[in-house]
């Protein structure tokens, strides 16, 4: 089979009737030694989407999900923005995965891009997310969207493998975009 271009892809909404795909898009290909899927908080956040609390894009051809981005707004990094902001929500990506046959063709970077957008109407000024610090897919995915390392930190728990650190990267919207919040 012919691999589709990633720009015949068509990037939409995650909605309830893409939640069961993204699922086991989700587990059977974001699964791999570097990253952290618990079972039931996936399942929640894909039903904070299904109930608008939380987001999701997929890419789409022929109604198949080559890939996804989950993603939505939090405090949980609050340690990492200036104090003023601090109790303020701002984005954060939970989960960014490619069908393996997929993979390296610029569709991860696509979608992270695409979600950056979406949350630059949302108000927030910053956009966390992080990583296995050994995971150098996805931590060229990242950088190629425009996320900057800021911390790498023992995390055995969720890393148990290779160095069991996570690394967290942040992208920040430029001052001068006249993006709302700015």
């Amino acid at each position: 089979m012919n691999a589709v271009p990633v720009d015949a892809a068509v990037i939409v909404a995650a909605r309830a009737e893409h939640l069961p795909a993204l699922e086991a898009l989700i587990f059977d290909h974001g699964a791999n030694s570097w990253n952290y899927l618990p079972e039931d908080g996936i399942r929640a956040h894909l039903a904070d989407i299904a109930r608008g609390r939380d987001h999701g894009l997929v890419a789409l051809r022929d109604g198949d999900i080559l890939g996804a981005v989950t993603f939505g707004l939090n405090t949980d990094f609050d340690r990492y923005v200036p104090a003023p902001l601090r109790g303020t929500p701002q984005g954060y990506v939970s989960e960014a995965v490619v069908r393996r046959d997929r993979v390296g063709q610029g569709l991860g970077t696509r979608l992270l891009r695409e979600a950056l957008a979406v949350l630059s109407t949302m108000g927030v000024q910053r956009v966390f997310i992080d990583r296995h610090e050994e995971n150098h897919a996805s931590a060229g995915m990242m950088r190629r969207a425009g996320f900057v390392e800021i911390d790498t930190y023992s995390d055995p728990r969720r890393r148990p493998h290779g160095s069991g650190r996570t690394t967290v990267c942040c992208f920040s919207y430029p001052a001068e975009s006249g993006l709302p919040g700015r």
